[in-house]
């Protein structure tokens, strides 16, 4: 099956688990690429991340997962999942934009 690139299927779904957050971030063939943690620990921010092999969600799912993490105030993991077929420099950039928005969105909910 081809997955032609569409904007408009990447999705954020929001977890609260009890004093912490999960993400999940899939768009296309949605599938786990990787899984970032963001965690407090001695005074600041550290991140730990896991990657399929072959996949790049960890350039999106880690400075994501700080990012909410500093904001929330609380550890956050950010799964990632997101395929499309073929996708050129600008489709990728633009794919970046859209899923830091929709995270930045769904850590902004109460």
């Amino acid at each position: 099956m081809k997955y032609v690139y569409n904007p408009s299927d990447i999705r954020v779904e929001r977890r609260d688990v009890g004093r912490d957050t999960l993400l999940i971030v899939t768009g296309g063939a949605a599938h786990i690429g990787a899984s970032s943690t963001a965690y407090a620990e001695d005074g600041g921010l550290r991140a730990g991340t896991s990657a399929v092999p072959g996949h790049k969600e960890h350039l999106l799912s880690e400075p994501a997962a700080l990012h909410a993490a500093r904001v929330l105030k609380r550890t956050v993991t950010v799964v990632m999942g997101i395929h499309y077929d073929g996708l050129s420099r600008a489709q990728i950039e633009e794919l970046s934009e859209i899923v830091n928005r929709k995270i930045e969105e769904a850590i902004r909910e109460t």
